[in-house]
């Protein structure tokens, strides 16, 4: 026996238990984590509500992978997004707040004057907010970002805030590192292509984890670009389509028809690429335990900077607080949860988004951080969800036409306030969507109790409002210039 071990008694049966323990540890490390849902974010740029086919069927664009995705899901048709203009909404969807608590209540970057100073803008969304991101990391999810971010740069990177690291890119625009090269710009102008790709490549990396996939497009904001062969087929369908129409908006002209190939083919291109994400979820065998969200961060731009879409019969659009500018293409869907092809008119708003999220993922609230939102999850379901009134406070004139405004919705009505001289609109929407018929002559009592309600939630949110110019060297009144 020298030189040979002797096993203790009974040690086989040790070491066949053990072997037995690895590997029931490695199997459950390589099965997937299937007790979260994953959860893809589509956030299209400046797309209209009326540009899809399954909120218009007679649109003059092609939008089949979105039409598909309405008719598995829940279409809302009255969905909101914060505010006109992108940042503010972005911040919105990744705080659960509404933008005046954050102070981004234009695009980051902008500044025009009128009549009025604008109200202050902050540059950067706050790294003390715990995004929906973070929240979602930190309930065990991989997640991911491509496009566009505006939000900060440098230090308030989407590597800041929940996703990355590693991303790089510019204050407006991050990608995830990659050895493949990129579609060249002629093919992909907006990089949609690419958006993708990367898309794909991520799904199909961590197709075994629950993940979130934040895809914040370019398209459909200008600069126009798109494939070459999608104009040339746009172009072909343009001749069959109304001949241009234009009406007015305060100063600004307005686009009446949707006939702008350039447009649709960029729409087209942004279409077919989220259908490629929606195949991944399929062919990977994921789409039933993937939550995903469609929807834009403005209205559709139809009042300046090229006009390229018409909202009708909403009217105005991005840059506006009419329905045009803030009514927004929704779609949820949550298999098993969301009946296919169901529709919702609640008013809903992008804040709700966090803690829609949130529950869906089976994860605590946070409504310390997302207090402005609601969860929507009572409608997903097929219920009802009381809600107050839904506000909008927009202290800054848009490129696109738009002055400096408050709006606040309740129930079927809807009032809006100008901040230059405090004149009001009245609407009620039930009746009226398109708000033609200003009725605040005929309802001063309805008038008075939504302004009230709007200046205190101003009040509630902090919000900070446009200021009076101080004269000029020609506007000293008189008797207080220099004495002779």
């Amino acid at each position: 026996m020298a030189g040979k071990t002797v096993p203790c008694p009974g040690m086989n049966r040790i070491l066949g238990s053990l072997a037995w323990s690895l590997l029931a540890l490695r199997l459950a490390a390589a099965a997937p984590d299937t007790t979260k849902p994953n959860i893809v974010f589509l956030l299209a740029d400046d797309l209209g509500y009326m540009d899809i086919g399954a909120n218009n069927p007679r649109t003059f664009y092609e939008t089949p992978h979105i039409d598909r995705l309405a008719a598995q899901g829940l279409r809302f048709t009255a969905g909101y997004a914060a505010c006109p203009v992108c940042s503010p909404t972005r911040a919105s969807i990744m705080t659960g707040k509404y933008p005046p608590r954050t102070h981004i209540t234009d695009f980051i970057g902008g500044h025009r004057s009128g009549k009025l100073l604008p109200a202050p803008n902050q540059d950067h969304l706050a790294l003390e907010e715990v995004t929906l991101a973070e929240a979602l990391r930190a309930g065990g999810y991989v997640n991911f970002f491509a496009g566009k971010w505006h939000l900060g740069a440098g230090e308030f990177s989407p590597n800041a805030q929940g996703f990355g690291p590693g991303l790089s890119g510019t204050g407006q625009f991050y990608y995830p590192p990659s050895a493949v090269p990129p579609p060249k710009p002629r093919d992909d102008p907006k990089t949609t292509d690419r958006i993708a790709d990367e898309a794909v490549r991520f799904i199909e990396a961590h197709k075994d984890q629950p993940f979130f996939a934040y895809l914040p497009f370019l398209a459909v904001h200008i600069p126009i670009g798109a494939r070459p062969d999608l104009i040339e087929k746009y172009q072909r369908k343009q001749a069959a389509a109304p001949p241009d129409a234009w009406g007015r908006e305060r100063d600004s002209q307005v686009r009446l028809v949707q006939n702008h190939a350039a447009y649709a083919a960029m729409l087209e291109q942004l279409d077919t690429a989220i259908g490629r994400v929606l195949a991944a979820l399929d062919r990977h065998g994921l789409a039933e335990r993937t939550i995903v969200v469609f929807m834009s961060d403005n209205g559709g731009l139809a009042t300046a900077e090229g006009h390229p879409t018409s909202n009708l019969p909403l009217r105005g659009g991005k840059g506006w607080l009419y329905e045009g500018g803030i009514r927004e293409p929704w779609i949820i869907r949550v298999p098993g949860v969301t009946k296919p092809g169901s529709v919702c008119a609640t008013p809903v708003i992008s804040n709700d988004f966090y803690p829609t999220l949130l529950e869906l993922a089976g994860l605590p609230p946070r409504p310390r951080q997302h207090c402005d939102g609601l969860s929507l999850v009572p409608l997903l379901k097929g219920g009802e969800l009381p809600r107050g009134p839904l506000f909008w406070h927009y202290p800054h004139y848009g490129n696109q036409g738009g002055a400096p405004s408050g709006a606040v919705r309740d129930g079927a009505w809807k009032l809006i306030e100008w901040y230059e001289d405090g004149t009001r609109e009245l609407y009620n929407l039930r009746d009226d969507p398109g708000e033609k018929q200003n009725l605040a002559a005929a309802h001063p009592d309805k008038v008075t109790e939504l302004t009230a309600r709007l200046a205190a939630w101003r009040q509630e949110v902090g919000a900070l409002m446009p200021t009076k110019k101080a004269p000029g060297p020609t506007e000293v009144k008189k008797g207080q210039g220099r004495k002779n």
